[in-house]
């Protein structure tokens, strides 16, 4: 085996990647068959991000946290790659939706909370660990985007859910998909116990 498909391997990513791209293949499936508009609504489409985004979290780590800090390899990029390379699966997932019978868009709806959300999925591996680091998006974008609120700091504070036109929701994703970006790469997972 190449040194890539035991990367892959070790951290469970074709496991994740069946449970995101199944799960939005679900919520297509549901949503073509029961819904009358061929556009899914802004809610849909935000919660079928986080989900795919949840299901990648995991994969933020390998078995012991503790290995993804030994100097032999060159981890900033590594792990900078597969943050990335998880955003470009939830894009490609999602945007592909646009030329079907069920559409998740608008495309910079999908792109800004995709990228928002892996990077504050991101920034909460660095600080608590990829077993939990899904806990804060999933909890928090799952009330914000059921209740946005108006004005610029209710957009800063509900930016999952607000229309691609909000500069404060824009401006706050593009902060914590940079920040998580940059945190996770140098930093790596939370430094765990060998007993967890």
């Amino acid at each position: 085996m190449t040194g890539t498909l035991l990367y892959l391997r070790a951290r469970r990513v074709p496991l994740a990647l069946a449970a995101a791209v199944g799960g939005a293949a679900v919520i297509w499936a549901l949503y073509l068959a029961f819904a009358k508009d061929r556009d899914a609504t802004p809610l849909v489409v935000v919660l079928t991000v986080v989900l795919m985004v949840a299901a990648l979290a995991p994969t933020l780590a390998g078995p012991d946290a503790n290995l993804d800090r030994t100097a032999s390899l060159r981890w900033a990029w590594r792990r900078g790659g597969h943050l990335l390379a998880g955003g470009a699966i939830v894009l490609a997932v999602l945007l592909a939706t646009l030329h079907t019978g069920a559409r998740f868009g608008p495309a910079a709806l999908v792109v800004r909370d995709a990228a928002g959300l892996l990077g504050l999925t991101a920034l909460c591996t660095s600080v608590v660990g990829a077993a939990r680091s899904w806990f804060l998006p999933v909890g928090w974008t799952s009330i914000a985007a059921m209740y946005p609120q108006a004005g610029t700091w209710g957009a800063v504070a509900t930016w999952q859910g607000q229309p691609t036109d909000s500069r404060a929701a824009t401006v706050t994703a593009a902060a914590f998909a940079l920040g998580g970006l940059v945190a996770y790469a140098i930093a790596g997972p939370a430094r765990t116990d060998p007993a967890e």
